[in-house]
């Protein structure tokens, strides 16, 4: 992304959301538009195209934390691109505000005892600190121009995200224009080198006795122009395209985790390389197990009888069954532990953790009846003793009560 781009262009007006909206409401706009605009969804509509452009390149900027504040303080810094705001009266000297002298002091402009030091901090936020723009002061634009970084999302299966698989991915996005092979004129013609700027891709303007460089106007900072675009893209260069990736979905993979594909985002512009695809990953729950970090969970029902008597149970995994043994009074709700059955890892798989719970039957025959009125009778011990010591201790006052 240009300088340029970050002075001229109001992301915050793409998306149609406030200067201060949050990461969320900013991402949920954003996906809104992006499902109303997709080519997919709008064929043959130029019109649509170039919208879902414009929201994907504001996305891009505003939904990164770092990108957002420099095209925040660039936005404020050249205040629409023509200098700072209000202009400078002179060096270290008097401006005239409303016929009266005024002291300019660059340390209020900037919010530090040192301008010199703060201004370089501040141009280094915005065009990198070892960048020829942040050490000369002149912009790179027209150089290589890293592509734009492209986000996805990705559905798995429980057992492909526990795993790891390989899923092809089908992505509609710019990709470079195969009639001009991205320089954006029309076969047969050529580019030529911006009158303006010379081919730097930026000016040199003076405010006040203050010089700096910005991105020429003419060429958008390009260093070129086209005087017949190539009619495929319009002159652009890029077009947007339809394709399909390969992701591999590394093992024990959770829900939300975000994946880098290197080099699978939007092409570079003049021979840059190209930006990184991120592709978010969803994980669909499974019908009988859960997760807890690499553990696997698993709630398993028992009868009273198996409760009370012990037994072994057979309890599914993965990638099988294994042999659990519940001991004699195992109360409801206990949690029994097999080890390496759990998730994948690179420290080691982790354990399966079955829940036992004591199903009670919704209904009880004449026989059943029987039986558990016998137990009950055979069986004296009180499953409340404190509680009923509590209240033979407090009986009288609420017999009273």
């Amino acid at each position: 992304m240009s300088t340029k781009d970050y002075i001229e262009k109001d992301y915050y007006k793409a998306l149609g959301v406030a200067k201060d909206a949050s990461a969320a409401d900013i991402k949920k706009t954003y996906r809104k538009l992006a499902q109303e605009l997709h080519p997919d969804k709008n064929p043959g509509d130029a019109a649509a195209e170039g919208r879902f452009k414009e929201v994907s390149e504001a996305y891009d900027v505003l939904s990164d934390p770092q990108k957002r504040k420099e095209y925040d303080e660039a936005r404020t810094l050249f205040a629409g691109g023509g200098g700072f705001p209000g202009g400078f009266g002179g060096m270290g000297g008097g401006g005239r505000t409303g016929g009266r002298s005024t002291s300019f002091d660059m340390s209020d402009l900037f919010g530090g005892s040192g301008a010199g030091s703060n201004l370089g901090d501040l141009f280094d936020g915005l065009f990198g600190p070892n960048s020829s723009a942040s050490r000369t002061g002149r912009s790179t634009s027209a150089g290589p121009r890293r592509g734009q970084d492209v986000s996805a999302e990705m559905t798995l299966d429980f057992d492909e995200a526990v795993r790891g698989t390989t899923l092809p991915l089908k992505l509609s996005s710019p990709g470079v224009c195969n009639t001009c092979h991205g320089n954006g004129a029309r076969p047969g013609t050529s580019p030529r080198t911006c009158p303006t700027c010379g081919g730097s891709g930026s000016t040199t303007s003076n405010q006040g006795g203050f010089g700096f460089s910005e991105p020429c106007r003419d060429c958008r900072g390009s260093g070129q122009l086209v005087d017949d675009p190539c009619p495929e893209c319009r002159g652009t260069g890029s077009t947007t395209k339809t394709r399909t990736i390969t992701v591999r979905i590394p093992t024990g993979i959770r829900d939300g985790s975000r994946i880098r594909v290197t080099g699978k985002g939007s092409p570079g512009g003049n021979g840059g390389p190209a930006g990184d695809l991120y592709v978010t990953v969803h994980v669909r729950p499974h019908a009988l197990f859960g997760r807890s970090g690499d553990d696997l969970t698993l709630t398993v029902p028992l009868s009273f009888v198996e409760a009370a008597l012990g037994t072994t149970l057979r309890v599914p995994t993965l990638d099988g069954s294994v042999a659990l043994k519940v001991a004699p009074g195992t109360p409801s709700g206990r949690t029994l532990r097999v080890r390496g059955r759990g998730v994948p890892a690179k420290a080691g798989p982790g354990d399966l953790l079955v829940t036992v719970e004591v199903a009670v039957p919704q209904r009880v025959g004449d026989d059943a009846r029987a039986a558990l009125q016998a137990f009950a009778a055979a069986q004296p011990d009180d499953p409340r003793p404190d509680i009923t010591a509590a209240l033979r201790a407090t009986s009288g006052g609420a017999d009273h009560a």
